[in-house]
């Protein structure tokens, strides 16, 4: 699963509508409450707008409506997570993130090929620990646009 050389890789774990999700440490500058953003004039639905975050203009995503779910009011757990993939840094606007951990790979299996549709492709990877299922993405196709004239996000 990992293409890291590490057995074991480390993760920023958070929720959505119920749902643990992973995102690659590696792929995270950094976590912060969510403050003010302003909007962005004919941008896709689910990009709430831009951020000014030490020293960068960010455009951020809510991940609740990127993926379908029904969007909600912020709240103190609501947390931005700043992404990097590709030469792009992107805000992704979570629920609530609040957990470091490593999640060992033979934990992780790939998504099951009756996963389909656009959800299959932002999994990266199922990994179970215990009780809980987390649904690890690939912050890349997140990123992806389904509209290639969404400069907003480039």
């Amino acid at each position: 699963m990992s293409n890291s050389s590490s057995p074991n890789e480390a993760f920023i774990i958070f929720e959505l509508a119920d749902t643990l999700y992973a995102i690659s440490s590696q792929a995270v500058q950094q976590m912060e409450m969510v403050d003010r953003i302003t909007p962005v004039p004919n941008a896709p639905h689910f990009v709430e707008g831009v951020v000014f975050s030490r020293g960068q203009v960010i455009p951020v995503i809510n991940l609740r409506v990127r993926f379908g779910f029904e969007k909600i009011p912020y709240n103190l757990r609501t947390r931005l997570i700043v992404t990097q993939s590709q030469n792009r840094t992107i805000g992704l606007i979570v629920d609530t993130a609040r957990e470091f951990i490593v999640i060992p790979e033979n934990a992780i299996q790939p998504p099951n090929e009756e996963i389909s549709g656009l959800s299959g492709h932002y999994l990266a990877g199922i990994a179970t620990l215990g009780e809980r299922i987390i649904l690890i993405l690939k912050v890349e196709e997140v990123f992806e646009m389904p509209d290639s004239s969404l400069s907003v996000l480039s």
